[in-house]
């Protein structure tokens, strides 16, 4: 799996952690961004076929 590096605002990586760990929603920071981006991706998907964007891959 390819590795990825970003910044990012410290007050929202703090939020992030929020959902993070043992009781929460992630295992780890990394689940929730790939979970977000993948979320993201789907919903992006939804708008480009509402609107006739829809490629072939």
């Amino acid at each position: 799996m390819p590795k990825v590096s970003l910044d990012m605002p410290a007050e929202l990586l703090s939020d992030l952690k929020e959902h993070v760990g043992d009781d929460h929603k992630f295992v780890s920071v990394a689940d929730a961004i790939r979970t977000a981006c993948r979320k993201l991706l789907d919903r992006l998907d939804e708008i480009d076929a509402r609107h006739g964007r829809m490629g072939s891959d």
